[in-house]
């Protein structure tokens, strides 16, 4: 392999982690966030389509597949995970770090309970989650362990909100009544 393919190779395989790393960020920011899931998904897949046309030579030059559909689909793979969440990740880091300073608070009926397992080694430690109707849309807020054994007794959440850059609201708090 040639010298110049072998760094575009190494462009690519460094690229595919550097789509993967932000979207840590991405779920915290996602849960503190009131934007809808198709939206981002719709970003991380249109992006990945349309960067794919442009990879695709170099993949097949690249790596050897023996189908033509492999190397389409893994050509879209690749370019989603690097090229769709990168961009997700600069739309939701740009409308929650260039946020309105002003915030609000409003109060919201309780509309559903549920809960998650808790972390690794604390799994019997179940986080409440609770459902709210915010602006006509189901939102899922998670709430600490400490809450999970009073958590039938919550009917309503007050939540402090800022306008995000692109318009999508931001929670910044979030308190049981």
């Amino acid at each position: 392999m040639k010298r110049k393919e072998k760094k575009l190779k190494m462009f690519y395989e460094i690229s595919f982690f550097i789509g993967l790393i932000p979207m840590i960020w991405q779920v915290k920011i996602y849960r503190q966030t009131f934007i809808d899931f198709k939206l981002l998904l719709a970003i991380v897949l249109i992006i990945g389509f349309l960067t794919m046309f442009f990879s695709l030579k170099d993949f097949q030059k690249l790596f050897e597949y023996k189908h033509k559909a492999m190397l389409y689909f893994m050509t879209f793979i690749q370019t989603t995970i690097s090229w769709g969440f990168l961009s997700c990740s600069i739309f939701m880091f740009s409308n929650y770090y260039l946020a309105n300073n002003e915030s609000i608070k409003e109060t919201y009926e309780i509309v559903e309970r549920s809960s998650l397992a808790g972390s690794k080694y604390r799994r019997n430690e179940r986080k409440p989650t609770f459902k709210i109707l915010y602006k006509g849309k189901i939102k899922e807020l998670v709430f600490r362990h400490k809450f999970y054994s009073k958590m039938k007794t919550y009917e309503k959440i007050e939540l402090e909100v800022k306008r995000g850059f692109f318009g999508y609201d931001l929670l910044l708090n979030q308190e049981l009544k």
